[in-house]
């Protein structure tokens, strides 16, 4: 599975990257060049008790920001972003209120060029945490406190990440390949990784080494050092229909580099008008120091979103 979804992941980069350069860039001019959208995202589903076909009362509610802010002078460029998510969702009869999306990320990369070309000698950062705390969530028995018996069921709620547990910290210098703001490759064979986390998650009695994101028992960091590539390819499908693809690979040179950590969102645009629109989300990870297997986020809707846009 891992190698099926990597393998279509790296095609459908190649097929952009080969996609975007039959198109022209125009040239950006020098200074800061700023550019984002903030989104509210909602669904809602309703049943009255009368309903025959099935199906639970529920609502949902999604805030995204993403911000661009570039600069540039003469062969240099300095390209910065921020991604930000939360949503909520409270389904009826459900003691608590969940999270559905959840993440706060910068990006960052400076680049001077390499003489006339589309190459760059580069120096990247990249900051990933969440807002929020997590959960994970289960059912106890509820105990008559006479006879004992059990007459109903409680839903409970064990916190397993807040903010900054865990927190990726990632730099490196490297060689970008840039064709233009909307499609480039930045490849960084030196780079080093500090995750750091609650230590209050790796010192419970019977903590087992790198079970919380491979942190080792009582440390609240871990430092990894390796290869990482990026790419980031965003085009034009239909008018007012445009499609982001942001992969981030690393191989740890320290442990297991045959286990390539993957991160790779796919974001379906597509504008209705100035302030309607609708959007697709399509996120894969994978971090075995996280869990073993594929972790899989799909966010769809309609709703708000406002341009926000910054002079050069």
């Amino acid at each position: 599975m891992k190698k099926l979804l990597f393998t279509f992941l790296v095609l459908l980069t190649a097929n952009q990257i080969t996609y975007s350069q039959e198109e022209q860039a125009e040239e950006r001019p020098d200074g800061w060049k700023g550019s984002g959208a903030v989104s509210l995202l909602f669904n809602q589903a309703a049943f009255n008790a009368e309903w025959q076909g099935g199906g639970t009362s529920n609502y949902a509610g999604n805030l995204n920001l993403s911000y661009d802010l570039n600069y540039k002078k003469g062969d240099f460029t300095w390209d910065n972003r921020l991604i930000a998510d939360y949503g909520l969702t409270k389904v009826k009869d459900q003691e608590f209120t969940r999270k559905t999306n959840d993440r706060l990320e910068i990006n960052s990369i400076a680049g001077k060029q390499v003489k006339e070309s589309n190459w760059y000698y580069s120096f990247f950062m990249n900051f990933k945490t969440q807002f929020a705390k997590g959960y994970e969530y289960s059912t106890v028995d509820v105990l008559d406190p006479i006879t004992g018996n059990v007459i109903g069921e409680e839903e409970i709620r064990t916190e397993t990440t807040h903010f900054l547990s865990p927190g990726y910290l990632q730099a490196g210098p490297g060689m970008l390949w840039k064709k233009d703001d909307n499609l480039s490759v930045n490849i960084a064979p030196a780079t080093g990784i500090l995750i750091f986390v609650d230590d209050a998650f790796t010192t419970t009695p019977g903590y087992t080494d790198g079970d919380y994101f491979g942190v080792d028992q009582g440390k609240s960091t871990r430092f990894e050092f390796g290869a990482s590539v990026n790419v980031y390819a965003k085009f034009t499908v239909a008018e007012n229909v445009t499609f982001e693809n942001i992969l981030n690979l690393y191989a740890n040179y320290l442990e297991d580099p045959q286990n390539v950590d993957l991160d790779y969102t796919g974001n379906i645009n597509m504008k209705v008008n100035d302030y309607l629109s609708a959007s697709f989300i399509f996120q894969a990870i994978y971090d075995d120091n996280a869990v073993k297997g594929f972790q899989i986020r799909e966010v769809l809707g309609v709703g708000l979103t406002y341009k926000l846009n910054a002079a050069n």
